[in-house]
């Protein structure tokens, strides 16, 4: 069976004020293992400070990195964290959770994640994790940040319930490396900076990479080949692949249509249900918008 690689668009969206570009979910692939969500924001100076006021989660985690800026992140178990550059946080939602986000600087540069948990853990307790250091490694030029999961001896100390691979790799200058992947998992190269030639093993062609465009890469990949004339950015994303892709709806990851449903009533009442309530967040939250007709994936 020939290797599976595929290019996909990112669309332009709005957080909170900050404008984004989102390769995850899409229409042509709805996740990679268990990444299930990819928003990219900057590097830019804005002109309005992004401000995401208290909005719930469940059945996710979500994985914030940042490179330039300061986002100040609140949520309703009383967890209070300006993310720095350099540093990651993981929000799992489990059962439920709501948190807010404020950006306390005008110049920013972020990625956003979502995991989606397995059926075994989507009900755990919420719990808030914040990791100021991360593994660094010199991979054939490139400067390599290991977020989550193993490579080259090397394990991140951000947590996951399926195996997973999260690896930011920068360059200032020309390079060319050969990175050995999971031939198990299925991987998504991600641009934020520059542009890279993309050679997987096994893919006749060589692919040109830029910010906007995801190339997805399917399982089978022995390794993959990486070559910029200049300084570039990117993340590699990987996980094992899942049998049926979880049903997402606004900030809600889940399997059935009725869950959905449920889970916005609990967040209309007062007391935020399963959510709870953030507290220090100045302004009104996030309103649940009205479900529509959603179909179970598969």
């Amino acid at each position: 069976m020939s290797l599976v690689v595929e290019r996909i668009g990112s669309h332009v969206s709005d957080v909170g004020g900050l404008p984004i570009q989102r390769a995850l979910p899409s229409k042509a692939r709805r996740s990679i293992g268990a990444w299930c969500f990819a928003d990219h924001a900057g590097p830019a100076t804005t002109l309005k400070r992004m401000n995401v006021g208290p909005h719930p989660h469940t059945g996710l985690s979500t994985f914030s990195w940042m490179i330039e800026g300061e986002i100040l992140h609140r949520d309703s178990l009383g967890s209070e964290q300006v993310l720095r550059p350099g540093q990651v946080n993981l929000m799992t939602a489990g059962h439920g959770i709501s948190h807010s986000e404020e950006s306390l600087s005008d110049r920013i540069h972020l990625a956003q994640l979502w995991i989606a948990l397995p059926d075994a853990e989507r009900e755990r307790a919420p719990s808030f994790q914040h990791f100021p250091e991360l593994p660094r490694l010199g991979l054939g030029g490139w400067d390599g940040t290991l977020l989550v999961g193993e490579l080259d001896g090397c394990r991140s100390p951000v947590p996951s319930f399926t195996p997973l691979l999260g690896l930011d790799l920068a360059c200032s200058g020309p390079v060319d490396a050969v990175l050995r992947l999971r031939r198990g998992f299925e991987h998504g190269v991600m641009l934020l900076e520059g542009e890279v030639e993309v050679a997987p093993t096994g893919h006749e062609a060589v692919e040109s990479v830029a910010p906007g465009t995801l190339l997805y890469i399917g399982p089978g990949c022995e390794a993959v080949e990486l070559r910029s004339a200049g300084p570039a950015r990117l993340l590699l994303l990987g996980g094992e692949p899942w049998a049926t892709p979880p049903l997402l709806w606004w900030n809600f990851v889940g399997r059935e249509p009725a869950e959905m449903g449920a889970w916005a009533q609990d967040w209309a009442r007062e007391d935020g249900g399963r959510f709870g309530v953030v507290a220090g967040y100045v302004g009104p939250r996030i309103a649940v918008p009205p479900v529509p007709a959603l179909k179970r994936p598969g």
